[in-house]
């Protein structure tokens, strides 16, 4: 038996000694490497032209971060793979966002989510943003995104001009950069001579009209973009103009190029996170409130019955509450018929329906007080909200048709130019309704804060969105000009930065 141990003993030393010295070979080759290439396109010298989507705004805001993490960047390094050179971008100073003008702030920082309150809310960073407009770069730089520019700004001569920075005049982000003070975005651009270039404009050409609750002008008619407010509707044939125009420059030594379409604004968390009744009331304050508009209510009654008002905009106009927890706030609308000739109590006022979009920052005033001394004074209930708190749908279809003009003459353009069109408008949309399936077997969706991607401005993409539409970008261009870019995984990006 001693002898049988010990030969169990020597036999186990034996096999873990082949197994050590003679491990089991896995035969089987390894994959060949990929061969990365640009097709007939050529990736050397890529310039990227835009606005702040371009220019890797997150956050409300234009940080170091978020420049990294633009989709401009993350195409510059699928680019990299097919003989794409070095992508410079003018850095801000630091993560923080914010700036100043000869030591004046002039630009915020960025948002976090505060719970201070006990609930997330988004609220500026703390601390003192290092960057200063009037220190100046040198360039020139590949990625000429530049925060608020609508199209005809990018043919504008001056907009960089730091002399005009204070007045409104000019740019601050592209006064940082800009060549000279008469310099135009798109001239930096074309005396690159890029050999690929991407061109997203026109987003802010209505976008600011929406975020601002349709406070502005739609200028469809007007052809002179130099009278047109902050807050305005670029007119068509002034945006098919300019357009023209940029790919005509752009194009003109034979560079190829990737243009996107304009997503529905309507559809981002900006405009879907705010609840259209986000009021909740108890039977006795409901009693309350019906009483006080019952004058009103009557008041309409009455002009309906000498016939100044028909029975439709009674309903449309009549005011009325209930105990629960969603009842429709009230809002001013100046597209209503004018009744306060009759009575000027009358005023334009009405309750939101489905059909309204309440913006995002409207939820820093529903429900607060509009006369601090005076209680019932409640904004949205017992006082209307003015209309910079709504897009209500008269807005909404101003949008949404000058919407369809660009999105066609983008379009249309491509084709003449023959440059790679992306479908960001059809591709946001599907976003919104379903997401976007990531390997991990999650979904990143349009959802504010947690639905990854979006930033907390409601507005502009969080790192993984930028890297969900950064491989929306690839798959066009590969189609077009026969590469095989492998795009990045949104996985490798964060959906929200936690401070």
């Amino acid at each position: 038996m001693k002898k049988l141990f010990a030969l169990l003993a020597f036999l186990g030393l034996f096999i873990a000694s082949c197994s050590e010295d003679d491990p089991i070979v896995d035969n089987t080759p390894p994959p060949d490497p990929v061969n990365y290439t640009s097709g007939t396109a050529d990736f050397s010298n890529y310039v990227a032209i835009g606005n702040s989507l371009t220019a890797g705004i997150s956050d409300a805001a234009l940080f170091i971060d978020s420049q990294t993490n633009s989709f401009p960047n993350i195409l510059a390094g699928n680019f990299a793979l097919a003989g794409g050179g070095d992508f410079s971008i003018p850095f801000m100073a630091d993560n923080l966002g914010g700036a100043t003008l000869f030591g004046q702030p002039i630009i915020g920082n960025r948002l976090i989510l505060s719970f201070a309150s006990g609930s997330p809310s988004p609220v500026p960073v703390s601390g003192q943003g290092a960057t200063e407009i009037s220190n100046t770069l040198t360039g020139p730089f590949n990625n000429m995104g530049v925060p608020s520019a609508k199209s005809f700004h990018l043919v504008a001569p001056g907009y960089g001009n730091i002399a005009g920075v204070a007045t409104g005049a000019a740019n601050p982000f592209f006064a940082r950069f800009a060549s000279s003070a008469s310099a135009t975005i798109i001239g930096d651009a074309a005396v690159q001579n890029p050999s690929f270039f991407s061109l997203w404009i026109g987003n802010n050409d209505i976008l600011s009209f929406a975020t601002s609750g349709g406070a502005g002008v739609d200028q469809t008619g007007n052809l002179d973009p130099t009278t047109y407010g902050g807050n305005d509707i670029t007119d068509p044939n002034v945006f098919a103009n300019v357009f023209d125009g940029l790919l005509q420059t752009l194009t003109a030594n034979g560079a190829d190029g990737v243009v996107m379409n304009i997503p529905d604004v309507t559809s981002i968390p900006f405009f879907t996170t705010v609840p259209y009744n986000p009021v909740p009331l108890d039977e006795a304050t409901a009693a309350l409130l019906n009483g006080a508009y019952a004058q009103y209510n009557g008041g309409m009654a009455q002009l309906q019955q000498i016939g100044a008002i028909s029975a439709e905009e009674v309903a449309r106009r009549t005011i009325s509450f209930s105990a629960g927890a969603t009842n429709a706030v009230v809002l001013l609308d100046e597209d209503l018929t004018d009744l306060t000739i009759y009575n000027p109590a009358l005023i334009n006022m009405r309750q939101a329906t489905p059909e309204d979009l309440l913006v995002f920052t409207s939820q820093t005033i529903i429900g607060t007080l509009a006369n601090p001394n005076d209680p019932t004074s409640i904004n949205g209930v017992a006082v209307p909200l003015a209309d910079q708190w709504v897009l209500t749908p008269e807005e909404q279809m101003s949008v949404a048709t000058a919407l369809a003009s660009y999105n066609q003459t983008i379009a249309a353009l491509a084709q003449v130019y023959d440059v790679a069109l992306v479908d960001a408008n059809g591709f946001f949309s599907t976003f919104a309704e379903t997401g976007y399936p990531l390997s991990d077997g999650s979904t990143a969706t349009a959802t504010y804060a947690t639905g990854g991607g979006f930033s907390l401005d409601g507005i502009h993409p969080a790192p993984r969105g930028n890297a969900i539409l950064a491989n929306l970008i690839v798959e066009t261009i590969n189609a077009k000009y026969g590469s095989n870019l492998p795009g990045v995984d949104p996985l490798d990006f964060t959906g929200l930065y936690l401070q």
